[in-house]
């Protein structure tokens, strides 16, 4: 069973190319069945969405690998985690509208490092503005605001005064 890990991402992977942390050959040591494995659902789960070292880590618990198999995996997967922290940011933007702050916030939730979360969100394209305008929607679909208890609500949220402004305004107020 998949634990509920978010929207897709894409990752290429170096298939067959046992390498350490940094890349280089593992250096001859033949993997255990319990690695190879891990590394094999590593690399199957990193094909459909994106994950934080430490996040895929815990998948990988979850699927019964012990953690010295899912950090074997996790170490050897190729995986950029930067560019996870990227792909990870434009899915949750795909799905629901957050802050700045607030979207770095979730991806160190996520098991992201800061500079990896403030990386990732930096290069996912998002205009922060429409964010606020689309938060702005979704909470006065499901309750109602004042102008300025909407503006606060967003500011809250971490939106600028600026981007709280203007999705209040862009939703009638």
């Amino acid at each position: 069973a998949i634990q509920e890990i978010g929207a897709t991402a894409h990752l290429t992977f170096r298939e067959g190319h046992e390498t350490d942390a940094d890349g280089k050959p593992s250096g001859g040591r033949t993997p255990t069945t319990g690695e190879q494995n891990a590394l094999d659902s590593a690399n199957r789960y990193l094909s459909f969405t994106a994950f934080s070292r430490t996040g895929l880590i815990d998948q990988l618990e979850y699927e019964g690998y012990t953690t010295q198999e899912a950090e074997y995996a996790a170490d050897r997967c190729g995986a950029d985690w930067m560019d996870q922290a990227r792909k990870s940011a434009v899915n949750y933007l795909e799905v629901s509208a957050f802050s700045e702050s607030g979207l770095v916030e979730q991806l160190e939730y996520e098991g992201f490092t800061h500079e990896q979360a403030v990386y990732g969100v930096s290069l996912c394209g998002a205009n922060w503005m429409e964010q606020a305008d689309k938060k702005a929607a979704s909470y006065l679909s499901f309750t109602s605001f004042s102008r300025s208890g909407l503006i606060e609500q967003l500011e809250y949220e971490g939106f600028t005064h600026e981007q709280a402004v203007y999705g209040a305004e862009q939703n009638g107020y």
